[in-house]
Order: C-alpha cells, then sequence, then structure tokens
C-alpha cells in the first residue's frame, strides 16, 4: 500500500518525455522501500494518525474494523482503544452490516473531517513538491 497525494498518482501516469519518466518512476521507487504516508513522516507515525491516513487515503470504501487495523499497521485492541471516541465525534459512521461485522468509512459530511482532509492534502501535496524539487535536482546533475 502507498501513500501518496492525488497530484503524484495524476502524474505517474503522464508520460511526456525520457526525463519526466525517469523522475516518475525514481519517486515511485523511492517511495516503495519506505511503507510510510507523507503525512506521517511529517507529522508522526501514531496509532489515531495512522487510521485517520488510512480512512482518508481510501475514503471512497467501508472497512471492518479488524480490516482497518490491519490495514493501518495497529493492534486490534490498540483500535479499540480510541474506536468509540472517533465514533462519538461522528469522525467514521457507519455504513452497513455483513454478516457480524459492521463496516465503517470516515464521515466526510462531519466539518472536523473536512479540516483536517483538506489539512492532511495540504501536508502531502507540500511533501510531494520538496520531493520533486528534491529528485529533480539529482536528475538535473546526472
Amino acid at each position: 500500500m502507498f501513500n501518496f497525494s492525488r497530484k503524484f498518482l495524476s502524474m505517474s501516469f503522464m508520460v511526456q518525455n525520457k526525463n519526466f519518466k525517469y523522475k516518475a518512476v525514481l519517486l515511485y521507487s523511492m517511495a516503495k522501500t519506505e511503507q510510510k504516508s507523507l503525512f506521517l513522516e511529517a507529522y508522526g507515525d501514531g496509532p489515531i494518525l495512522r487510521v485517520l491516513d488510512f480512512l482518508i487515503t481510501f475514503q471512497d470504501y467501508d472497512y471492518s474494523m479488524k480490516d482497518i487495523a490491519k490495514h493501518a499497521k495497529i493492534g486490534y485492541t490498540t483500535l479499540k482503544l480510541f474506536w468509540q471516541s472517533l465514533l462519538e465525534r461522528k469522525i467514521v459512521k457507519q455504513t452497513r452490516t455483513v454478516g457480524k461485522a459492521k463496516m465503517y468509512k470516515l464521515n466526510t459530511e462531519n466539518q472536523e473531517v473536512q479540516a483536517f482532509m483538506k489539512f492532511y492534502w495540504k501536508v502531502t501535496d507540500s511533501k510531494t513538491n520538496s520531493l520533486e524539487e528534491q529528485y529533480a535536482k539529482v536528475i538535473v546533475q546526472r
């Protein structure tokens, strides 16, 4: 699972010339070895931030608590410690029930979530731009 900004994903599919293609491959290969999102690199790697990072990145889908813990790379017991708080603050909402599993997704209608998402993507875009500049210098030097 790789977490990139929307800008990087759209750029990775554009191939205009050899230098640009090489730059995109270089950025992709650097991110492949690092399993942490750009947001988590900038603001820390706590369990709540990991969950929010996962839910923002994959906000179109719903997940069980077990899947959220697995994909956010935190323990299920750790997730249970703060999950009720996320529900009470309406940061996440239950979407449906599959068998015994309740499915949840990020509540994008919540103003707190909207503000956090705006901040999240601004930080991610900023980090992406700085990485592009950094690696563009490496390409120019070659």
